[in-house]
C-alpha cells in the first residue's frame, strides 16, 4: 500500500469515527431532552393525589378548582377523589391506600373521622409518603403541612354574629354534622365559648346529623317542633345550612327564627336574600386547595414551608352587606 493510499483511508476512518462520535452525541442529547424539561427538570410530572371529604358540593368543587390552578401552575399531575357521603371515612381510608400504590408523592387531605382516619395517614407517611391536611384536621403528628379555615375561630365569629340579634332570650338550637369530623366540633366549641358569657343565652338543644340537606332539614324541623321557643339556629357547614334553610322556608319561621350559617352554595346565599338565613360565615375554599398543592410542590422537591399551620380567611356577611362590593366578590369569587 503506497503512503498516499494509506493517508487516504487513515482520513477516511478519522472521518467516519466522527461522524460515529457526532451521531452518539445527538443521540445523547435526544434522550437527555426526552426525559428533561428546557430547564433541567424531569419532564415526566410528579403526582399528587387530593383525597376530600366528598366532591360534589360547592365548596369541595371550588376546592378543586383551586388545586387545579395550582397544579397547572407548578406542573403537577393531580386526581381529585372523595367518598360519596360525608360520615364515609372506611372508604377514604381505601383510597389512601390506593393512592399510596398508585405512586402518589403527596397526599392532600382532608378528614371524615378524626381517629378514624389516623392509622391509614400514618401508614402511607410510613411508606414515603408526604401529607398535607386541608379543611378538616385528622389525628396524626406525621402531617407536613395543615391548612385550613381557623374553624374555633370561625365558630366564634358565628357565636358574635347571634349576640348581634337584639331579642332579650336567645334561645338557641344547634344542628351540627358528624360528632367525629373535627372541624365541626371546633366550630360548635368556638360558638359555644363566644355565647356562653352572655346571660340572655339558653341552648336549648343541640343535635348532629348525616351531612346532608334533608337529614339536615329533618333534624331541624323536629327540633323546632319539640323546642318551639327556639329563636336562633346555628348550623356548620354547607349541607347543613341549606337543609336548616330549608326548614325555615317550609315551616314559614323566618321572621321567628334567625339563622347563622356557613357557606356560599348559590342556593344558601339565595337564602340568605329571600330571610331565611340571615348571616352566613363564608371561608375561602379554592385558597385551601390552591396553598395545599403548593405546599406539596415545596415537600416534593425538599423546599422549606414559609408555615406548617396555615389560616385562611374567613369572612362574616349578612343580608344587610351582601351587596355591597367588597362582600359580593367573597360570595361569588369565582363567578
Amino acid at each position: 500500500m503506497t503512503s498516499n493510499k494509506r493517508k487516504r483511508n487513515l482520513m477516511v476512518i478519522a472521518v467516519g469515527l466522527t461522524v460515529i462520535c457526532y451521531l452518539l452525541g445527538i443521540r445523547y442529547i435526544i434522550s437527555n431532552v426526552s426525559a428533561y424539561g428546557s430547564e433541567g427538570g424531569e419532564n415526566t410530572k410528579h403526582y399528587v393525589a387530593v383525597i376530600a371529604k366528598s366532591t360534589e358540593s360547592n365548596f369541595w368543587q371550588t376546592v378543586f378548582a383551586g388545586a387545579n390552578a395550582a397544579s397547572t401552575e407548578y406542573n403537577l399531575s393531580i386526581t381529585v377523589d372523595g367518598p360519596d357521603n360525608e360520615e364515609d371515612y372506611e372508604t377514604q381510608n381505601r383510597m389512601i391506600e390506593q393512592a399510596v400504590k398508585d405512586g402518589a408523592e403527596v397526599i392532600i387531605f382532608s378528614a371524615v373521622d378524626y381517629n378514624a382516619n389516623a392509622d391509614a395517614i400514618n401508614e402511607a407517611v410510613k411508606q414515603g409518603v408526604d401529607v398535607v391536611v386541608i379543611d378538616s384536621d385528622v389525628n396524626s403528628d406525621k402531617v407536613s403541612s395543615r391548612i385550613s379555615t381557623d374553624n374555633y375561630q370561625a365558630g366564634r365569629m358565628a357565636g358574635e354574629a347571634a349576640l348581634n340579634f337584639e331579642d332579650e332570650v336567645l334561645n338557641i338550637g344547634i344542628v351540627n354534622f358528624d360528632k367525629n369530623a373535627a372541624n365541626g366540633q371546633q366550630r360548635e366549641e368556638g360558638f359555644r365559648d363566644m355565647v356562653s358569657a352572655d346571660s340572655r343565652v339558653n341552648i336549648v338543644d343541640a343535635i348532629n346529623v348525616i351531612s346532608t340537606i334533608e337529614d339536615s332539614k329533618e333534624g331541624t324541623l323536629q327540633m323546632l317542633k319539640e323546642h318551639p321557643e327556639i329563636n336562633v339556629l346555628a348550623t356548620f357547614n354547607e349541607w347543613t345550612s341549606l337543609g336548616v334553610g330549608e326548614a325555615i322556608k317550609e315551616s314559614g319561621y323566618a321572621d321567628k327564627v334567625s339563622v347563622i350559617a356557613f357557606d356560599n352554595n348559590v342556593a344558601s346565599v339565595g337564602l340568605l336574600e329571600t330571610g331565611e338565613v340571615d348571616a352566613l360565615i363564608v371561608q375561602n375554599p379554592y385558597a385551601m386547595g390552591y396553598l395545599g398543592v403548593e405546599a406539596a410542590y415545596y415537600l416534593i422537591y425538599d423546599l422549606p414551608l414559609a408555615e406548617t399551620k396555615v389560616d385562611t380567611a374567613t369572612t362574616l356577611v349578612t343580608k344587610e352587606n351582601m351587596f355591597e362590593d367588597e362582600f359580593q366578590r367573597v360570595l361569588f369569587s369565582f363567578d
